[in-house]
């Protein structure tokens, strides 16, 4: 299924991020209609994510408290589909609008019910609400942007994995290859192109090959993370299908749900066997289709 983020427009569209926005955030709470909105969404940015139906199933907003700090509110989707990576694409689309305009930080103010989602999003705990006195209190939090901070979903796990193939795939640094994007339900690697061109000026096949594979590898490293689960990660069999040369920017992606295979067998001490397909594009043209085959070994007493 595709999804689509618009900033809606038309009245149609507004009609629906305003409605999706009571029916989520106040209903529930028995607020009236028009308390949905306030003073600053004149002011503000909005997204709204689409199914493939063009259905609308989450919202945000961003607004700008000074130049240097941005806030997200108003974040939304619709209660039978959370915790399917919508918010997390809509976290995404929200701080690099704050990002192009030059925020220093964004700040957030969330419940208990959402605080575990932002902390997972890379946003640190500013000021803690008594709860205990006000279940409805809101926690502050932020995040500082920086050139460096760009993965919205588990970045200290990424920065450990890139550490780890920095020193122990050297030729992984060689060749440039970086995380891009992780949602928890998609990662992206990325490559430079100058490291790894032939004599045709198009990227070497082998590093298109390695890229997949370590994207793919990366993938079920982090889904080991998710499930809270321990092993060693092996590619076993691989298989690639090129499709054109590749001249301009070397992209692997894949989705969990390219991920086939039972992790929980590493519970039982088993080890676990993970099918992975890995699509490498040239900027948004897909140039190959790698399969591999990950064996996840049990840890072993």
């Amino acid at each position: 299924m595709r999804y689509t983020i618009i900033t809606p427009s038309t009245p149609q569209e507004l009609e629906q991020y305003f409605q999706l926005r009571w029916e989520i955030l106040r209903q529930p709470f028995k607020r009236p209609r028009g308390s949905e909105q306030d003073e600053y969404d004149q002011v503000s940015e909005h997204c709204m994510l689409l199914d493939a139906d063009k259905a609308p199933i989450g919202i945000g907003r961003l607004h700008f408290n000074s130049p240097e700090e941005a806030q997200i509110r108003f974040m939304a989707v619709k209660p039978d589909i959370q915790g399917e990576g919508h918010g997390v694409r809509i976290i995404q689309h929200l701080e690099l609008r704050a990002r192009d305009q030059g925020a220093a930080r964004v700040i957030i103010n969330s419940r208990d019910t959402t605080l575990g989602f932002y902390l997972k999003c890379g946003y640190e705990l500013k000021e803690e609400a008594d709860t205990l006195q006000n279940p409805m209190a809101e926690h502050q939090l932020v995040k500082y942007i920086d050139a460096t901070n760009h993965i919205i979903y588990r970045p200290q796990w990424c920065h450990e994995l890139q550490q780890t193939w920095q020193q122990r795939i050297p030729i992984s640094d060689a060749m440039g290859i970086r995380i891009f994007q992780y949602t928890g339900r998609e990662f992206e690697c990325r490559a430079l192109l100058a490291r790894n061109i032939n004599v045709h000026d198009t990227m070497f096949a082998g590093s298109i090959y390695s890229l997949a594979t370590l994207t793919g590898w990366g993938m079920v490293q982090l889904q080991l993370q998710e499930k809270a689960l321990q092993g060693g990660v092996v590619l076993a069999e691989g298989s690639i299908k090129y499709l054109k040369p590749l001249a301009e920017e070397p992209r692997a992606v894949v989705e969990l749900d390219d991920m086939h295979g039972n992790m929980q067998l590493l519970k039982q001490g088993k080890n676990a066997h993970i099918n992975v397909d890995v699509t490498v594009y040239d900027n948004d043209t897909p140039v190959a289709y790698f399969n591999g085959r990950y064996v996840v070994m049990a840890p072993r007493d």
